[in-house]
């Protein structure tokens, strides 16, 4: 067993699942404590067999509960120094001896699951993505990007399963009633990724054998799930592969995916 399940995703809060038959993870759990544990509860895991948490960054809708799931359930969490050193609020909640560092000059291990942590471009200490490898399988987390950069080109490669930023169309955030200072900000090289970049992106991954991709952290004023969808199908079709050659879904912002056995 090797599942995924994205609980929420969005600009007003992310938090993913993976687990195998003995490993939990969460991914970031930028909603209420409360919130998580019911939509843990959804799915019939229950909070207090979580084995640890990964951080991605410090904003707020990806660390909004950290210290309160840490303290209370007593959950191990994983990022990087830089990271934690930009997040004081919420470590002050964690048990030192909760806390793990990891660089990315190597891998780590969660119970049976391997991680590996990589550098993203994003308006943060110092932001990561994931590849979780299990049983010769690879989940890959990616969100907040402000570009797609080689490396993240060469850590998406050959994923059998991928969550993947598509966070605004670029038209409408030109019309929206954000600040011009906010709009430059999401599409600059430390903001997000468009519908368009995540099409692009997913037509290269297409040709290394990615098969299953979900849309991740859609903007709630920026974009809608359909869009998403229909934009990043018609770049792959642009880029000459069918439609049937990609599993295409968008995650929903307040309530959980459905459980996907990746294989």
């Amino acid at each position: 067993m090797f599942n995924f399940c994205s609980l929420f995703s969005g600009s007003s809060g992310n938090c993913s699942f993976v687990q195998t038959s003995t490993t939990k993870l969460l991914i970031d759990c930028g909603e209420s404590a409360k919130k998580i544990v019911n939509s843990l509860e959804d799915i019939d895991v229950n909070v207090q067999d979580i084995n640890a948490i990964l951080i991605t960054h410090e904003h707020i809708d990806h660390v909004k509960s950290l210290g309160t799931l840490s303290r209370k359930y007593n959950i191990p969490i994983y990022t990087n120094l830089e990271t934690l050193n930009a997040m004081p609020e919420q470590i002050k909640k964690i048990k030192t001896d909760n806390v793990h560092l990891f660089d990315y000059s190597s891998d780590f291990c969660i119970g049976d699951l391997q991680i590996h942590p990589f550098p993203i471009p994003h308006d943060a200490a110092n932001p990561s993505a994931f590849n979780i490898f299990y049983n010769n399988k690879k989940i890959s987390i990616a969100t907040d990007i402000g570009h797609v950069t080689p490396e993240i080109i060469n850590n998406l490669e050959n994923s059998t399963f991928l969550l993947l930023e598509s966070n605004y169309d670029s038209n409408i955030l030109k019309c929206s009633t954000y600040p011009y200072h906010l709009k430059e900000r999401i599409s600059g090289p430390l903001g997000h990724l468009s519908n368009n970049m995540a099409g692009t992106t997913i037509s290269h991954l297409i040709n290394t054998g990615v098969r299953n991709v979900m849309l991740g952290h859609l903007s709630k004023e920026n974009n809608f799930p359909e869009l998403a969808y229909k934009t990043v199908m018609e770049e792959i079709i642009y880029n000459n592969y069918p439609e049937n050659s990609i599993q295409l879904s968008v995650a929903t912002r307040y309530n959980h995916t459905p459980i996907i056995d990746v294989v």
